[in-house]
């Protein structure tokens, strides 16, 4: 009865209807069929019983994130999971003559699906449009993007709607797990219809966000529970588009081992469209002493031991919420063999070039003396940082594996296995897509984590839906997909932004000594790939001992033949293993030269599941009549 009495106190500030006129839209009333208000009564109800099922306590849009670095639209939503739908809420601040709100593959306008809010400049209009390959607008034949509700207030308009995952419908975007490219326009005048809608001409932009949270239990938190801010203080944020910032904290003299078990942003007020992510990391603890530093972290007369500090407690992007810790684990942290020390890296993303802007932002620690049951650890899965891993120049979705093989898990797992909660996927600039699947036996049994809109601009770490068991003798095998379409040199892996890596970070519990488990193809069975392809094709490749793997990558003309030769290999070529302790030592065994896994049995692609959509319409706008909203 609580929660229906919450659910009804927010909805009557979302009718459809308003009782005062817009001065700056215009917005009148037409005629509607009594059938579509019928419908949006039963969207209202519909709504109410969704989100008194899936809604956290508290709030019935958990999730928010401002869509444009000036903070005038802002998103909020929440996920439906036993509807499979998503409803959104948009409060725009100084709304005109409409906006536009979307999806794409990749923040594209072109071939993007879209829900309209348009104004003639006498009446409004909303509906569920859609793209061409050359930016035109077009009204979807089925409309799925379903209107619930628009009023003024105060702060500006908000506009209430839904859309289920997947609707079957060929010119939708499936909305699905990992990132989703939300797009938005803004429309400063009047048009007379959707097609007339110029959207190469309008103010416009991208976001990113991780729309299907999982829907987790929030585990209760001890009574002894302290605190800890990292920010970096003061920093006047540069006037220019990309920034990245970094601050060296200290842990206070004699800190214990404590376990982190949340943390959460602490963003400046005002701030909020600014900071993209932020991340904390702890320094080798080999390291004596570490000078204070707090300014951009490219910046050359930074101390170097800064390159040092890589071990992660703490990732945050724009749009995720607090990050809890299952209730039987922590990440430990103080204590013997720690570093005292802490990097914080906060990315600005400040592409109006704003001058002058003060932040203190950071992330706030929540910990405790009481240990829980189990050390959370943190295992690289992947491919080793080296260059014998290359994308040719040109390419559209090339492919590179790397395997943790049922060897290394063997000799490393304990007998009970670990439990995976939480990951973080990492690629550089190339990057289009990461999964990592768990095979068993020969078999692909689930799929770890999975991106297919991957972008190396938003990077998190991801609770998991459910836990994932590892067992020895499991193997982990992590693919990535790059696009070098842009690019006329070869791609190598290494540390440089510009080469490439393919890392999947897996939080788990209990702790092992694996830290890393990731191979790369066999240096020997690439040196006869150079030794192929020179004595295939005209140009010489140089295949000298004395000249570097990448050198070697550089010369080979990039036809058809050294293209699918060399995918070829990647896919046949024994690998070398790295089954690595936290001291960068193998365990013990024979690393070198090993087999591929052999997987016979694949999982099977999902299939989009489309349900009817209550309501749902045929391909025509919806007039609508908006409260009172201030003239800008």
């Amino acid at each position: 009865m609580a929660k229906a009495r919450r659910a009804a106190a927010v909805l009557p500030s979302m009718q459809t209807s308003g009782s005062k006129k817009c001065p700056c839209l215009g917005f009148k009333l037409r005629e509607v069929a009594s059938v579509y208000f019928t419908m949006v009564a039963v969207f209202l109800v519909i709504l109410v019983v969704a989100l008194q099922g899936s809604a956290p306590r508290g709030t019935y849009f958990p999730y928010k994130v401002p869509l444009d670095p000036q903070g005038l639209l802002e998103l909020s939503w929440n996920v439906s999971y036993p509807e499979q739908a998503v409803y959104f809420q948009i409060l725009s601040r100084e709304l005109k003559f409409g906006l536009l709100f979307g999806m794409s593959d990749r923040g594209e306008f072109e071939n993007a699906d879209l829900a309209v809010l348009w104004s003639d400049g006498h009446s409004s209009y909303f509906g569920d449009a859609w793209s061409d390959a050359k930016g035109h607008l077009h009204m979807d034949s089925q409309q799925d993007y379903q209107l619930l509700g628009a009023q003024s207030a105060t702060e500006g308009l908000y506009i209430l709607f839904r859309r289920a995952f997947s609707t079957c419908d060929p010119k939708d975007y499936l909305i699905e797990d990992g990132t989703v490219h939300l797009i938005y326009g803004i429309l400063e005048q009047p048009v007379r219809s959707l097609q007339a809608i110029n959207i190469s001409a309008i103010h416009r932009g991208l976001q990113r966000v991780q729309l299907l949270k999982p829907n987790i239990t929030i585990p209760e938190l001890p009574s002894d529970m302290k605190t800890m801010e990292i920010t970096a203080p003061g920093v006047v944020i540069p006037s220019q588009e990309t920034t990245y910032w970094c601050y060296m904290a200290e842990l206070p003299d004699g800190f214990a081992k404590h376990h982190i078990i949340m943390y959460e942003p602490v963003i400046t007020a005002g701030n909020e469209a600014l900071v993209h992510h932020m991340e904390v990391f702890q320094c080798a603890a080999e390291l004596d002493s570490i000078p204070p530093y707090n300014g951009p972290c490219d910046a050359k007369m930074k101390p170097e031991q800064l390159n040092y500090c890589r071990h992660v407690l703490a990732a945050w992007a724009m749009g995720a919420q607090a990050f809890y810790y299952p209730e039987e684990a922590g990440l430990a942290f103080g204590g013997p063999g720690s570093s005292r020390y802490l990097r914080l890296e906060i990315h600005y993303h400040n592409p109006l070039v704003f001058k002058g802007r003060r932040d203190s932002s950071g992330i706030r620690l929540y910990y405790t003396g009481s240990l829980r049951r189990y050390d959370a650890g943190i295992m690289e899965l992947g491919l080793v940082y080296t260059p014998v891993m290359a994308v040719p120049p040109g390419e559209t979705a090339f492919v590179l594996t790397g395997y943790c093989t049922d060897k290394c898990t063997q000799r490393a797992l304990p007998a009970a296995g670990i439990r995976i909660f939480a990951s973080q996927l990492h690629t550089h600039l190339a990057g289009r897509k990461v999964v990592t699947v768990l095979a068993r036996d020969g078999r692909e049994r689930q799929v770890v984590n999975a991106d297919g809109h991957y972008s190396p601009h938003f990077q998190e770490i991801r609770m998991l839906k459910e836990l994932v068991a590892v067992f020895p003798g499991d193997e982990l095998i992590t693919a990535c997909t790059y696009n070098t379409e842009d690019r006329t040199k070869v791609t190598v892996g290494g540390f440089g932004i510009m080469e490439e890596m393919c890392v999947n970070y897996v939080h788990y519990y209990p702790q092992t000594q694996l830290e890393l488990c990731k191979s790369a193809v066999d240096p020997g069975y690439l040196h006869r790939y150079f030794s192929l392809v020179n004595r295939f094709n005209d140009e010489e490749v140089c295949t000298c001992p004395q000249v570097s793997v990448p050198q070697q990558f550089s010369s080979i003309p990039w036809n058809a033949f050294n293209r699918d030769v060399l995918k070829s290999l990647y896919g046949f070529a024994p690998i070398s293993m790295h089954c690595n302790k936290s001291t960068a030592v193998r365990f013990p065994g024979e690393w070198e030269k090993q087999p591929l896994p052999s997987i016979t049995e694949r999982l099977q692609e999902p299939v989009p599941h489309c349900p009817p959509a209550p309501g749902s319409h045929p391909a025509a706008s919806v007039p609508i009549k908006l409260g009172e909203i201030k003239r800008v």
